[in-house]
């Protein structure tokens, strides 16, 4: 018998809304799979059983549901077992990790009870404060805006951004209402160790990636301030717009520190935006050694700081803070909607809301780039609550002292060089067996090139530890990373006794009798 339309639309919303129940029982069914997968007390295989869970995962859209049970059944049979083990205590390849728990679980809960970061409610509150309350451990004044962003890649186009708003708006323009035609060649200075996202923030802004001027950095993998003065001044002269600097603070490739006093100095003096692009290590400024490196932050334009870093919040938590928020407000704000600023009730000062949604509650869209705000403070919140700003200097400290300890080791092996000096936590090194010691000529260059390469693939496929690598000018090295809060000093021990192991391994395979 055919259903009346009327009941058969009430079944199908039956069904629906079961969907919305069984939160605990469904959690409860996928936490022994997280706990196996977090406790790493077996060799990874997902790589070599690629074929095998892939095609248990390849199928056609399904026409007809399967069932809670069945994806259930799927995610901790096949999904949570094959998933990326960055949480490993051995791994230190990209600076990024796996969330410790209470992040995760804040995760988890903003998920359900805060989808929105607006309007009257607990979220929205520990979006500001968590915002404050990072503001404040790298030592920023109030009057600095920050915005929680997907990550850092978002984070520095919002830097650069202001400081665009202010180049033009020094020249009587605003870019974003009047568009970028009318300044004449902007310029954006940086060293060749800047992150890549600079040169798409430069072309998203309409600045185009020409505009990212790029000078050789030193030896020592910096940028070269004296260079940089002439260049400014040269381009200067031939009609150029500087829109500006944009500083690494923990540069990618080897954990560098921009000259940032000098850099502060120079662009005070010359009236140009500096930005920091501290991703990965403003949050350094925390250990006493390397601090003084870092200067007054507070002269600078703009900073980035991503707390899924070192925080180790999950991943795509970044935020940017901004020296003049009227500025940053000018760069981004939104035109006024009908349904929102003029469909909201006008209410006195003094008079007491009625429900959540008659107020906006703290506003970030008109800060940045997303409209439809996720709730990210709110684990940033939960680390800095957990651990406070002791929990967080120990933890930097600590893995600024791994890096140290595994520069140590290289100096001290026969085999091992250190490829660039130790400023944070990464340390860049390679094997260089005897026969090829000392030789810069182009076919010992290619043959460590080729040797390194092969031993961090056998490294990884061993799975004590898992570095990554870089290329420093001709070099490729391995490159470790310790940002982890699972790692200790025996995974950093690892790291120089699993490549002097496989080296000499591959090299006697290499080598000729």
């Amino acid at each position: 018998m055919q259903l009346p339309e009327n009941a058969l639309d009430m079944v199908q919303h039956e069904q629906e809304y079961a969907l919305t129940k069984q939160l605990s029982a469904t959690v409860n069914a996928l936490l022994p799979a997280l706990e196996r997968f977090t406790a790493f007390d077996s060799p990874e295989r997902t790589a070599r059983e690629r074929t095998s869970w892939t095609a248990q995962l390849e199928e056609s859209l399904p026409q007809v549901g399967q069932g809670s049970q069945a994806v259930i059944e799927q995610l901790r049979d096949v999904v949570i077992p094959h998933g990326l083990r960055a949480g490993h205590p051995g791994f230190s390849g990209w600076i990024a990790t796996m969330p410790t728990t209470l992040p995760a679980a804040a995760h988890l809960v903003s998920a359900i009870s805060g989808p929105l970061c607006v309007a009257v409610q607990s979220y929205n509150l520990l979006e500001e404060l968590a915002s404050n309350w990072l503001r404040e451990l790298v030592g920023l004044p109030p009057h600095f805006r920050g915005v929680f962003t997907s990550g850092g890649s978002v984070a520095n186009l919002i830097g650069i951004g202001a400081a665009r708003q202010y180049a033009y708006e020094k020249r009587g323009i605003d870019p974003a209402r009047e568009g970028v035609v009318a300044l004449p060649q902007p310029r954006i200075y940086t060293s060749d160790q800047v992150h890549h996202v600079t040169y798409r923030a430069a072309a998203v802004l309409g600045l185009g990636r020409t505009s990212v001027v790029t000078l050789p950095a030193t030896h020592d993998f910096h940028i070269d301030v004296a260079m940089l003065r002439a260049r400014i001044e040269e381009d200067e002269a031939q009609g150029c717009t500087p829109v500006a600097v944009v500083a690494n603070a923990g540069t990618i490739n080897t954990g560098t520190i921009d000259p940032l006093p000098e850099l502060i100095q120079l662009c005070q003096e010359k009236d140009i935006w500096l930005h920091v692009d501290g991703a990965y290590g403003l949050l350094g400024v925390l250990d006493p050694r390397v601090a003084p490196l870092y200067g007054d932050l507070s002269s600078c334009g703009s900073l980035v700081v991503d707390p899924h870093k070192w925080l180790a919040t999950s991943m795509g938590c970044g935020a940017v803070y901004v020296r003049d928020k009227k500025l940053l407000e000018r760069a981004f704000t939104l035109m006024p909607a009908v349904y929102m600023e003029d469909a909201q009730p006008i209410y006195m000062s003094d008079t007491e809301l009625t429900s959540q949604y008659d107020d906006l509650g703290y506003e970030f869209q008109n800060y940045g780039v997303e409209h439809s705000l996720p709730s990210r403070g709110v684990e940033v919140w939960a680390v800095l609550k957990e651990i406070g700003v002791e929990g967080v200097r120990s933890r930097i400290c600590r893995h600024n002292s791994y890096a140290r300890h595994l520069a140590e080791r290289i100096l001290a092996a026969p085999h091992l060089e250190l490829a660039a000096p130790v400023v944070l936590s990464t340390c860049c090194y390679r094997y260089v067996p005897n026969e090829l010691a000392g030789r810069t000529d182009a076919e010992a260059v290619t043959t460590l090139n080729q040797l390194n390469r092969i031993i961090l693939g056998r490294v990884r496929a061993r799975g004590r530890v898992m570095p990554s690598a870089t290329n420093l000018g001709q070099m490729f090295v391995l490159r470790g990373c310790f940002i982890n809060p699972r790692m200790t000093l025996a995974e950093v021990d690892a790291h120089a006794e699993e490549v002097e192991q496989c080296g000499a391994e591959v090299w006697s395979e290499l080598s000729p009798q």
